[in-house]
């Protein structure tokens, strides 16, 4: 299958949102982690998730990651808009992107 062609996997924007508020965040850093592989394979060019922890470079790696979810939706979320969505709604802004990542996926 081309790069082009492949997609990130089907989740349920709201589990996403509630797994993440029952888990106290870990499972949106493991859904963060998830889809920043899915969108590599895609072909996004997003470092590695390690840079999460390091402090100020974790904002130029959310910003990578945003222009990845821009890729992906084939810039129906651009990296700008996901980049708020994250950064100032945090699990709501995950939920959201997650709803993108779906309507990429039909």
């Amino acid at each position: 299958m081309p790069a082009s062609k492949k997609k990130v996997k089907y989740r349920n924007p709201l589990l996403v949102i509630l797994f993440t508020f029952i888990t106290f965040g870990i499972y949106g850093l493991v859904w963060t982690v998830m889809t920043k592989c899915e969108m590599n394979t895609a072909g996004a060019k997003i470092p590695t998730a390690w840079l999460i922890i390091v402090p100020l470079v974790n904002l130029w790696w959310l910003w990578k990651y945003s222009e990845g979810v821009e890729f992906v939706t084939r810039k129906n979320l651009s990296a700008p808009i996901a980049f708020i969505l994250i950064f100032l709604l945090g699990t709501i802004g995950n939920g959201i992107v997650q709803y993108e990542f779906n309507n990429y996926s039909k």
